[in-house]
């Protein structure tokens, strides 16, 4: 090979070889958001309500059987699992009547083998004209009423063993214990509650209403409820109940379903229901977290971060408005319903920046 090629061959492989491999990508870190979905708001007079939050359905636990307590595994506040073991009672006396029932079935199943056999032999005997059909009829009564003893005492049996396995008490569904009944060695009746339990993502939150405004709130209606502290925040809701009839202080009672509460709302909390009344006319506005705000150029004007579910980044979207209320701001332009913001930190988010959504912690 000709020596002035050979040379820039070797050089060439020797850089190659010099040169260092490109560093690691660095791992991409991205940002978790506190949000909440936008709910859509008739204007009218805006209204706040103390309630209390309450779990949508509550659910009382109790053994199907009666009997002395041995094992309680659960208490008030733990999670539970659909089938997971709640509590038990003393298997013994049931167990006892299990033994008693297949006892009883298997005498009478013997009585019902004698009477099959002499049934048979009547049979052959009236067949060859030995014996009278009364004698044969009489048989065939004495057979069926054996074989009578042997589904009774087969159905007493399947009974027994239905009570002892009723003896362990099971979740019916996930949730949350609010509440234990019972104590270890307590006597209990059948149907008496052991336990009070509800399901975590079903909330809601109860108000009381002067007559003079349930007029406004028809079932539907969009809310939002403000809990105390920094750690829950708010979160939107509708009206699901507004009752009939009027209570002792002649108020009305409103119930708001919470949409996807977060687990650290539990029944017994204290929050703040907002209502903007319906009115037959008006324009459309929204109420958002003051922090979910980013200050524009001009007064009433400001910029909100808007998720996109498709991509998952936000996008900076200018807004107007007015009104701050309680840490809640009125928005008549930019967003609409049905849209989920960012609620926290965003003075360090950016257009088109990618996300992740967090509950609140």
């Amino acid at each position: 090979m000709n020596r002035a090629v050979l040379l820039p061959l070797c050089l060439a492989a020797g850089l190659t070889a010099c040169e260092e491999p490109p560093p690691p990508e660095a791992a991409k870190t991205v940002r978790a958001i506190r949000s909440m979905e936008v709910v859509h708001r008739s204007s009218g007079e805006r209204r706040s309500f103390p309630g209390v939050v309450q779990a949508v359905d509550v659910s009382q636990l109790a053994f199907e059987v009666a009997g002395n307590t041995r094992e309680i595994k659960v208490s008030q506040g733990d999670r539970i699992a659909r089938g997971m073991v709640l509590a038990t009672l003393d298997p013994a006396p049931y167990e006892l009547n299990v033994d008693s029932a297949e006892a009883d079935l298997g005498r009478a199943q013997a009585e019902l083998n004698e009477k099959t056999t002499d049934l048979d032999r009547q049979r052959k005997l009236h067949a060859k004209g030995w014996v009278a059909k009364a004698a044969l009829d009489q048989s065939r009564a004495a057979y069926d009423s054996a074989d009578n003893r042997v589904r009774y005492a087969r159905s007493q049996l399947n009974l027994a063993k239905r009570d002892l396995e009723k003896t362990v008490l099971v979740a019916p569904f996930d949730g949350i214990v609010a509440q234990r009944l019972i104590e270890p060695f307590q006597e209990v009746t059948r149907g008496e509650p052991a336990f009070e339990a509800y399901i975590e993502e079903a909330m809601e939150v109860a108000v009381n209403v002067p007559e003079t405004v349930v007029g406004g709130i028809p079932p539907g209606l969009p809310a939002q409820a403000v809990f105390p502290g920094g750690n829950i925040g708010v979160l939107s809701g509708r009206v699901t109940e507004v009752s009939a009839t009027a209570n002792a202080a002649n108020t009305f009672e409103v119930v708001v379903t919470l949409d996807r509460p977060p687990p650290q709302v539990r029944p017994g909390m204290s929050a703040t229901v907002e209502l903007i009344l319906q009115r037959d006319s008006g324009e459309d506005a929204f109420l958002i977290p003051l922090s979910a705000l980013l200050p524009g150029e001009r007064e009433g004007r400001g910029y909100v971060f808007v998720y996109q579910p498709d991509s998952a980044r936000v996008r900076k979207q200018a807004v107007a408005g007015g009104g701050v209320r309680d840490n809640l701001v009125m928005v008549r332009e930019g967003i609409a319903a049905g849209d989920i913001i960012a609620t926290a930190g965003v003075s360090f988010l950016r257009d088109g920046q990618e996300v992740r959504l967090s509950q609140p912690q």
